[in-house]
């Protein structure tokens, strides 16, 4: 690739993560970082991450081909304007930010619109920090390119195949597409998963009896209510407009089954789980019954022709059966890039310490 030199302000999970993919993938391209902790530029520096001990100036990413800002949006701008006149003319500005539209409107009003690529690799977990980054945490996971309409198509084409490069699974949308496809099937459920968590504890007694019998099904869909609450509140700022179109469409989708339990409308009640049965199902991991307690494992894994037949051979030649194995492509809240599930307790914890055993990454539900 012509790729020779890259830029990363910001190196949390997703930028430290991107940054040791690259060192694993492309070697040979330099690297340069800005942190906002000299610790965390001297613990990358020292593992060979990048060419700087000390933080880097912005004149220092001047002749940078492509410069990632891993830091909030509204820090993002502020690089942004900073950069903007020291970048050279060849340079693609991206993000890696989970909505898009506040940074593409910001690059739009400072004329930056032919430099700006944004980004979202749907990858990550809770954890934070370059302390949690991978060199797999991109692998098979999608990562959406959101193209200004100004940038040079074959820039956009070359930055496509850089990401394919380093594992992950390349998408261009627009970016307002990108901002309505990420407010309903990302931060609704989270909104949810909030709203859930809080009505239970509003509602439970003082023998706390919710919590205590509260079961797979609640736990399953309010796992994510454990995110950060400092980015869910950037988010619900950055994307208001999209999630609250998604939360008004909700409401009315909760009314409607409202209204037919209170007309005690059997056949509507039905035909609502069955649709929604229908549509879960069709996705590309089975699915798991509310109440249904499930055994699941995940575990990183390099892309490259017989890597999950190694790990189903590992599994079945010590009698393990495997109820369910599939690549998890969209994991922005899933570490891991397999999803094993297994019949019951026993093999799950068998199968995790198996799998370590031969030195797979196990991350445990």
């Amino acid at each position: 690739m012509s790729i020779k030199k890259l830029g990363f302000i910001g190196l949390g999970l997703i930028g430290g993560s991107i940054v040791k993919t690259c060192r694993r993938i492309h070697p040979e391209i330099k690297i340069t970082a800005l942190s906002g902790h000299q610790s965390t530029i001297t613990t990358a520096y020292e593992e060979g991450l990048i060419e700087n001990g000390k933080n880097a100036s912005m004149e220092e990413f001047s002749d940078c081909d492509y410069i990632f800002l891993c830091t909030p949006v509204q820090q993002n701008i502020i690089y942004i304007k900073q950069l903007q006149h020291i970048i050279k003319d060849s340079c693609i500005l991206t993000d890696v930010g989970s909505v898009k539209g506040d940074i593409h409107r910001a690059v739009a009003a400072l004329g930056m619109e032919s430099h700006f690529i944004g980004g979202h690799p749907m990858a990550g977990s809770e954890k934070t920090g370059l302390s949690n980054a991978t060199a797999y945490l991109l692998e098979n996971a999608y990562y959406i390119i959101t193209p200004s309409s100004a940038v040079n198509p074959a820039y956009v084409q070359e930055f496509k195949s850089f990401i394919e490069s380093l594992g992950a699974i390349p998408m261009l949308l627009n970016y307002d597409a990108h901002d309505a496809a990420t407010a309903a099937i990302s931060h609704l459920p989270h909104i949810i998963a909030a709203a859930l968590v809080n009505f239970v504890e509003e509602s439970d007694d003082s023998m706390e009896t919710m919590k205590t019998i509260a079961a797979g099904g609640f736990r399953d869909i309010t796992r994510i209510a454990s995110s950060s609450p400092v980015m869910w509140e950037e988010i619900c700022m950055t994307n208001k407009e999209q999630i609250l179109q998604m939360l008004d469409a909700y409401q009315a989708k909760l009314h409607n089954i409202q209204k037919k339990i209170a007309a005690s409308d059997a056949k509507g009640v039905r035909s609502f789980f069955q649709s929604s049965k229908d549509y879960r199902d069709s996705l590309s991991v089975a699915p798991k019954g509310p109440m249904k307690t499930v055994f699941e494992l995940y575990c990183d894994l390099i892309d490259e022709a017989g890597g999950i037949a190694a790990i189903a051979a590992i599994l079945a030649s010590n009698n393990l059966s495997i109820k369910n194995i599939g690549i998890i492509h969209n994991r922005e809240f899933e570490e891991g890039v397999l999803k094993i599930e297994m019949y019951d307790k026993s093999s799950y914890e068998r199968a995790t310490k198996l799998l370590r055993k031969y030195h797979y990454t196990v991350y445990e539900r």
